[in-house]
Order: C-alpha cells, then structure tokens, then sequence
C-alpha cells in the first residue's frame, strides 16, 4: 500500500540518505523532502531523484508553523520522519539558541501537525549524546533505552529536549510516535564539518588533521545505511511511545579512526596535528542495541573496515560534491532551490 512520507531534513547527511533507502526499497512510497536549506543542507545531494508524483522538494522552515501546516494539509501524510536538527556541537557551543529554536521548537511545530491532520506515526530521530558520556576504563558499561539522559552540550541538550517533548506528546495528546537514538554516522553525503569527511578533505587539500585533546575519546561508528535500515524497520514493526537504541558494535578511539583513514589514503602519522580539546567533550558512547535486535531483528550489516573503505572511496569519487561545499558554491544552488 502507498504512503506519503515527510522527510524534514532531506537535503542533510543522513535524511538524504534514508531517501535513497526508501526509494530503493518502497518505490510505489510518497516522499515530500523538507528542508529549510541551512549551511548543513545540499539540494545538490538530491538533484538527481527525478520530480515527479512519487518525489517531491519543498523548501520550508520547520519552525514556520502555517507554512507547515499549509503542507501537511495538502500532502496529508501517512507517515513523519523528522531529521532536520542543527547538529555540530561546535556550532552550538558557540551559538546555543538557534539549536534550541531547530531541534525543540521545530520538533514540537511538526507534531502539532501531526496532530491536526491525523498523521499516523511520527518519528524522531535523536542521538546517543543525550545520554552524556561513559568513563573509558568501564568497556563494560552501555547505553541502553533506561539509561538516564544527561547530555553534556547545547546541541545534545536540545536533543534530549526534544525527546522528552515528544514522549510527553505521546502521553499527553496520544502522538503516535517513536524516537531512535543513534550512534555515529558515517557514509556518503556527510558535510565536511565532521571528522571523516573533513580528514579527507584536508588530506587531500595537503593540510593536517586537526585531532582534539589526546584523541582517546571512544565513538560507536554506524554506517548511515544501516542506520536508514533500522528506521525503515522502526516505522513497519516498531511499538508506538518507544525508544530504540541504534549501534554499530563499532567502538574506536578517535585517534584510530584518523590513522585509518591515513593508512587508506597512504599518509602517515606527521598529517596529524593535536589541537586543544573541545570544552566538556564526552570521553565514551557505546550503545546496547539489544532491544532493536530482540523485537525488530536489525543488526548493523557493515563492519567498520568495510564500511569506511566505502565512505573514503565514495569522496575521492565525488570530488566535485566535496568542493563545491568547500568553495561555496553549493550555495548557489540552495538559494535558487524551489519546489
């Protein structure tokens, strides 16, 4: 049976990504891409689904409620993906608001929507850094769905915000909702402000690699498509007003993931330049996705050594997609962009 999806932040890394996913996978399926078209947002990625009456691009703010509802009166969608967040901690160190405005202000905006016209589940896609951070010398704690939120930014805070507004959503309003909190993404189509893609480009620009503090901080690495995966299967069998965990089962030291990608790109140690670490930069995230696996089946799919060879691969091969974001000029497109 055909729905009609809203996907908000489609034009970002992972949204875009769970476009491809849905279209491979539900092609008979309704996607309207929403997307505001910030610095984070590339209507370039896009740019080859065809527009047609299976596809759809509108260039709305999730914050503007009437332009919102306007939308949802006319798509009446099925169902609500919710990517669309301000998401560099760095950015939010230095400029909490516009986060607070994004991430709890526009969640809350997409489900009284919901609610208005019926929408029959809604999904928000969180993070793993709403749970704080893990000590390094316990490899044997995890986060899990009970675990209690403590985030340690403005940016996971916001997160965490939305979440609890979504859970008092469901609660308060009967929302028909889920939220999955993920670990970190990594894959095509990622904006040159986070490590791998921007160890790449500097690589390949002849400059260093910038590495925080000690480089010992511990990620979970997830590839974005296994990710996209886990929510397909979420919105098919997962319970309404539960929250799922998504981990790669992939820990690395920061350090290692930048030698890795040295030694496939063949440079060595002397690229790397440690720079003063970030203020209040968690040290571990490691997430228990027993629950995900236990009721839906999802297990991650790609190992990392696989899964960064692919993403490595996939910029040196669009090269083009990486240097129109460094220069600028993707921008050019993004202020034209129209439905």
């Amino acid at each position: 049976m055909m729905r009609t999806m809203i996907v908000t932040g489609g034009c970002g890394f992972i949204g875009s990504n769970f476009i491809f996913h849905m279209r491979k996978n539900h092609s008979f399926d309704r996607i309207v891409c929403v997307d505001s078209l910030t610095y984070a947002g590339n209507i370039e990625t896009i740019e080859r689904i065809p527009r047609n009456d299976r596809f759809r691009f509108s260039k709305t703010d999730i914050r503007n409620k009437n332009e919102i509802i306007e939308l949802f009166q006319e798509e009446k969608p099925d169902v609500v993906v919710n990517f669309a967040a301000e998401s560099h901690v760095d950015r939010s160190i230095k400029n909490p608001k516009i986060f607070l405005d994004t991430n709890i202000v526009g969640t809350s905006v997409l489900m009284d929507a919901c609610l208005e016209c019926n929408v029959k589940r809604f999904h928000q896609v969180s993070t793993d850094e709403v749970y704080g951070d893990l000590p390094l010398d316990r490899p044997d704690l995890f986060f899990t769905e009970e675990t209690s939120i403590c985030p340690s930014s403005p940016y996971s805070a916001s997160k965490a915000g939305a979440d609890l507004l979504v859970m008092a959503y469901v609660r308060t309003f009967g929302l028909r909702a889920t939220i999955s909190r993920c670990s970190n993404n990594y894959g095509p189509y990622q904006f040159p402000e986070k490590l791998i893609p921007l160890m790449i480009s500097k690589l390949e620009n002849g400059m260093n690699i910038p590495v925080y503090g000690d480089g010992l901080n511990v990620r979970d690495w997830l590839y974005v498509e296994d990710h996209c995966r886990a929510i397909d299967l979420i919105l098919e069998n997962g319970r309404v007003g539960e929250i799922y965990n998504i981990g790669g089962h992939n820990e690395k030291k920061n350090i290692e993931v930048v030698k890795t990608v040295l030694h496939i790109l063949h440079k060595d140690d002397s690229c790397i330049e440690y720079v003063t670490d970030r203020k209040g930069h968690d040290r571990r995230y490691a997430i228990d996705p027993t629950k995900i696996t236990r009721e839906l089946g999802w297990t991650p799919d790609t190992k990392f050594e696989d899964g960064i060879k692919l993403t490595v691969n996939w910029y040196l091969n669009n090269k083009d997609w990486l240097t129109r974001i460094l220069d600028g000029t993707y921008l050019r497109s993004n202020e034209v962009a129209n439905e």
